[in-house]
């Protein structure tokens, strides 16, 4: 492989959206870039977190003026009670998509549309919830192993039982606290009850019940999502595919993937690799059928098939912007609604399919377990039938695309590790070879990089900077969601990216055949990095708080990224955040999250808004657990 490489910048693909922008200016509709515009400045008071709504006396706002709302609340209750209500609702999100997977597995059958791709996967899940296997046949293993992870959403006591597979110093760390999450809903409903008028005042308590509702997400909801995922579609293994809006053609009829549901996207996917379908697609003009991803639902696909990932949040106006988008389709969470008058725009059909996602301007065809071909195969041949449909004049594809490998499971890292290993055959398997490389310092450490685009900062600036800093420094990524889609688009999913690491890095991507940063998924599937460095922490014989490991969300700005926040902390991980968590109003709130929390679970968030001032943040903590571990 030739070691030529350029990474497309930050610059080029702002020039990229401003070209894009003329388009929507000639057809007369806004995009987020306006509406920013409009929105600013944003209000203070509900950005320091101190604007209460929750019941009708008010709502109320904290001020120097009146520094209690009508009941008596003050600003450490109301950014408190604000905090944990962002926490359910993202912890909600992940947990209901979860949901959705294990329902998909317990419809499951031998000749139904959805299946057991992944057996080995299911057979150790039945293992380890001690449901029996031997001699049964392996869709009623699957119906009860899907019962039983349907049972932990609402169980009647206990707690999750996923929390098992976590060190027994972390499980310990959160019974004592009090934190051990139970049902995920009944975590989720606790908070909705705990914030309501008249109930905890208490910015200690609300702040334990938020790591306690992150950690049912993560621990639970979540990481249902991710396993059942891997058992109906496949464990992802390491493969190769290209990322950035280069990845449209104008030659083939293109249909978006966009939400974080694979339901929906799978079958999409089945349907449109069919020789009758991409022979439907030639008979109106078309080359064939270019299915490509936006946001989460780019990377399940793309970790699992190699469709071709168009970018991330913020780039799912511009994508339409193209003019050669023949259908977007769409399950669950992080679409913008302006998707609907924007396709009116231009000839793209816009299909909705989750009755938790309806949008204005859509047309709505609900996919279940039942109907999923037929709803895949309508929504493919309407949108073969539309190619001929197109206005030339309003067409721009804007050329910056990169290779990007994939797929990076826990099990896809390990693999890897194993090519690189002199260990006996009975050492294979395990996380040692990264071990000795971070003892011996070829590697310093390793950063989660998650989140999500917020268009407060310069999109995607802080992700790819933040990233390329941290590999100069021998520092490894994993990442998911919309920071894997920025590393896409910037070329550091591309193994060729080794080029811009430090010595010792650049050494290991090459002996194992890597990307300096590896693409773990979609942000449900932070679950797996919790599982990472359990892994680690298990294999080397530390505390996951003693690990040279951080989290880090510099663009976040989703509910999701709070409760994703609170579990990884509780998991003991310190989080660093580009964006301020809407607490600033409170300085209790304020120190609880960051140092409060260091107290009782060994981790909490560094924040800062400039990202060189953060990756300088994030390098000293590294080298500072090094120390600690006098390595």
């Amino acid at each position: 492989m030739s070691e030529e490489f350029v990474s497309t910048s930050v610059e080029q693909m702002e020039a990229d959206a401003e070209r894009l922008h003329l388009t929507a200016e000639q057809v007369g509709i806004d995009t987020w870039q306006d509406r920013v515009k409009n929105q600013t400045p944003h209000c203070k008071i509900g950005e320091s977190g101190v604007c209460c709504r929750i019941c009708a006396m008010g709502p109320c706002r904290i001020t120097p003026k009146s520094p209690k709302g009508i009941c008596g609340a003050t600003a450490d209750t109301i950014a408190g009670r604000n905090y944990l209500r962002m926490a359910a609702g993202g912890a909600s999100a992940h947990s209901d998509h979860g949901r959705e997977c294990v329902w998909k597995l317990y419809d499951a059958t031998e000749d139904g549309y959805y299946h057991v791709t992944d057996a080995t996967k299911l057979l150790n899940l039945a293992k380890e919830w001690n449901i029996p296997t031997e001699g049964r046949d392996m869709y009623d293993i699957a119906h009860e192993v899907a019962e039983a992870g349907l049972n932990e959403y609402g169980k009647i006591k206990g707690y999750q039982r996923w929390t098992e597979r976590a060190t027994e110093e972390r499980r310990e760390v959160w019974n004592e606290l009090g934190i051990l999450p139970r049902a995920v809903d009944r975590e989720v409903v606790t908070a909705m009850h705990m914030t309501h008028m008249g109930c905890t005042a208490d910015a200690e308590a609300l702040v334990k019940q938020s790591l306690r509702t992150g950690l049912a997400d993560g621990w639970g909801g979540s990481m249902a999502g991710t396993e059942f995922s891997d058992i109906l579609y496949g464990t992802p293994m390491p493969k190769e595919t290209e990322g950035n809006l280069g990845v449209l053609d104008k030659e083939m009829v293109n249909i978006i993937c966009h939400g974080h549901d694979p339901a929906v996207s799978e079958m999409i996917v089945l349907v449109s690799e069919t020789k009758e379908m991409q022979a439907y697609a030639r008979s109106f003009g078309a080359k064939g059928i270019n299915i490509v991803g936006l946001c989460c639902t780019a990377n399940e696909i793309a970790m699992r098939h190699g469709v071709k990932m168009a970018g991330n949040f913020l780039q799912q106006e511009n994508a339409l912007l193209t003019g050669v988008v023949e259908a977007i389709v769409v399950d669950v969470q992080c679409i913008f609604p302006n998707i609907g008058p924007l396709s009116e725009c231009f000839h793209t059909k816009f299909y909705t399919t989750s009755p938790i996602a309806r949008i204005p301007y859509s047309e709505y065809l609900q996919l279940t377990s039942e109907n999923a071909k037929e709803v895949a195969t309508t929504i493919v041949k309407s949108a073969c039938e539309n190619f001929k449909n197109r206005d030339e004049s309003k067409i721009f594809i804007p050329e910056h695309k990169h290779k990007a490998s994939v797929g990076y499971s826990c099990e896809g890292i390990r693999s890897r590790l194993d090519t690189v290993t002199n260990s006996h055959l009975d050492e294979l398997d395990t996380y040692k070879p990264l071990i000795e490389c971070v003892r011996s310092g070829v590697i310093r450490g390793a950063v989660a990089m998650v989140g999500c685009n917020n268009p407060k900062v310069r999109p995607d600036y802080s992700h790819i900077e933040i990233m390329k800093k941290l590999i100069e420094n021998d520092i490894v990524i994993v990442a998911t969601g919309c920071a894997a889609q920025a590393a896409s688009k910037a070329g550091l999913l591309d193994k060729r990216a080794k080029v811009l690491c430090g010595e010792g890095l650049r050494r290991v991507c090459t002996l194992a055949d890597i990307p300096p940063v590896l693409h773990m998924g979609s942000c449900v599937d932070i679950s797996r990095m919790m599982m990472l460095v359990t892994g680690i922490a298990k294999d080397w014989g530390i505390k996951t708080t003693e690990l040279p490991v951080v989290g880090c969300a510099p663009e976040w700005m989703s509910e999701k990224a709070v409760s994703i926040a609170n579990y990884v902390v509780a998991t003991g991980i310190d989080t660093y955040l580009g964006i301020d968590p809407l607490v600033g109003g409170s300085e209790q709130m304020m120190n609880l999250i960051t140092n409060g929390t260091k107290d009782w679970v060994g981790a909490g968030y560094v924040i800062n808004t400039d990202p060189d001032e953060l990756v300088k943040a994030i390098i000293e903590g590294i080298e500072k657990k090094r120390d600690a571990l006098g390595i």
